[in-house]
């Protein structure tokens, strides 16, 4: 399988900025997009980004203009620059995988879709 590792999650005040980092681990063959979404208590998971390997981009209106999705596919991790946070940017923050990886010795990969264990970040006012 994929292990998916989140971290740059945190407290910060509005207005300021945090970076989340997601690695993507496991043999993986192929990356066709990343992401990243957010949950709160009581509301479902909502987009916040993503990126497909040929740099495709889509953004939540809610983010665009204050946040930026980038990937490294040298080194199989999905960034998430946040800017002007604001208090309600606060949830935890999950890591979305979307590709194919080797399993054992089979040659022929196997595709993978799932999360993170999530990052939380929290906004105050």
């Amino acid at each position: 399988q994929v292990q998916l590792l989140e971290t740059g999650g945190g407290e910060v005040q509005a207005g300021e900025s945090l970076r989340l980092s997601c690695a993507a681990s496991g043999h993986i063959a192929d990356i066709e997009a990343m992401g990243w979404y957010r949950q709160t208590p009581g509301k479902q998971r909502e987009l916040v980004a993503t990126i497909s390997s040929s740099g495709s981009t889509n953004y939540a209106d809610s983010v665009k203009g204050r946040f930026t999705i980038s990937l490294n596919n040298a080194e199989d991790t999905v960034y998430l620059q946040m800017n002007s946070l604001k208090p309600e940017d606060t949830a935890v923050y999950y890591c979305s995988f979307d590709g194919t990886y080797y399993q054992g010795s089979s040659p022929r990969p196997l595709r993978y879709g799932g999360w993170g264990l999530g990052t939380q970040v929290t906004v105050s006012s």
